[in-house]
């Protein structure tokens, strides 16, 4: 017994319709936007965009009625006394006082921006959709810089907004037609940008949250605090001073309103440098570790 086979006719078509996705280049555009949406859909981001927001405005309030109060008990005080109190309490001093905490904070966003996506192992599908790698981890940059900048920005905004009534009557508050204070204003965004950026190659370095956060408060805070109390204790050694100034934060800080606030410190603009010196070392050699290296 034979069986016989026909074949299907020619012009009809009995498997299943195939569709053709259309698949579009990857270029830092589609790749900016992408980190655009991931970091608002984190959750984090908001806590922590609302945290910043928080430090800087109490603690501007904060010392804006410390001024107030110092300058009720001033009253009788000579010039010298006065102008002494005003350029420790003076305005951009208080809109800007919040801004090495808020410093931190942020530097927590910029380090999960990428840590998270290690600890989930979203990374692998980052890196799947951008094989080059590096203009993810640039689009994380350039996100970043956005934020922060205009965080900081608008912080510092509500800041003056809030401690205005309370400084203004004691003549006070920030003049926008100084120009050493609206640098100084001008600086502490640069500060705290560059702190998120530096948070971000640590935590590309590190790749694990704890320890960038970790690394980042040790760098920015406990460091200082040890180098400091080194220089008061060893005035002769003249090297403790030198590495003193030298430190991120504290070079960094020269910039801002806080400048001054050691002796034999870098100029503000040299200081700034120094800190975006550091910076570009920490994202260079994050960038290279993740040209190299799987995640």
């Amino acid at each position: 017994m034979s069986a016989t086979v026909t074949a299907p006719a020619s012009g009809a078509s009995s498997g299943p319709t195939t569709e053709h996705t259309p698949v579009r280049n990857v270029t830092f555009w589609r790749v900016l936007r992408s980190e655009w949406i991931k970091l608002w859909t984190l959750r984090s981001t908001w806590w922590t965009l609302g945290a910043t927001v928080v430090v800087m405005v109490g603690f501007a309030l904060m010392l804006a009625f410390v001024s107030q109060f110092l300058a009720d008990q001033m009253e009788g005080a000579s010039p010298e006394e006065q102008a002494a109190m005003g350029g420790m309490l003076g305005g951009p001093a208080v809109v800007a006082a919040g801004f090495e905490m808020a410093a931190l904070v942020v530097a927590v966003l910029g380090a999960l921006m990428i840590t998270g996506e290690y600890s989930t192992g979203m990374i692998r599908s980052t890196f799947a959709a951008v094989p080059a790698r590096l203009p993810a981890f640039f689009g994380k940059a350039v996100v970043l810089i956005l934020v922060t900048a205009v965080l900081t920005a608008v912080s510092l905004a509500l800041s003056w907004l809030v401690t205005y009534p309370l400084l203004n009557p004691n003549d006070a508050t920030v003049d926008f037609g100084d120009s050493d204070q609206v640098r100084a204003l001008f600086g502490t965004v640069l500060y705290v940008t560059l702190v998120a950026l530096f948070a971000l190659g640590l935590g590309a370095l590190l790749r694990h949250t704890a320890g960038a956060i970790f690394t980042v408060v040790a760098i920015f805070l406990v460091v200082p605090v040890i180098v400091q109390v080194a220089t008061l204790a060893a005035t002769q050694l003249e090297w403790i001073g030198t590495v003193n100034k030298l430190l991120p934060s504290v070079a960094g800080a020269q910039i801002t309103p806080n400048a001054g606030a050691f002796p034999d410190v870098l100029d503000p603009w040299v200081g700034i440098g120094v800190l975006a010196g550091y910076t570009a070392l920490v994202l260079v050699g994050a960038a290279t570790r993740l040209k190299l290296q799987d995640a």
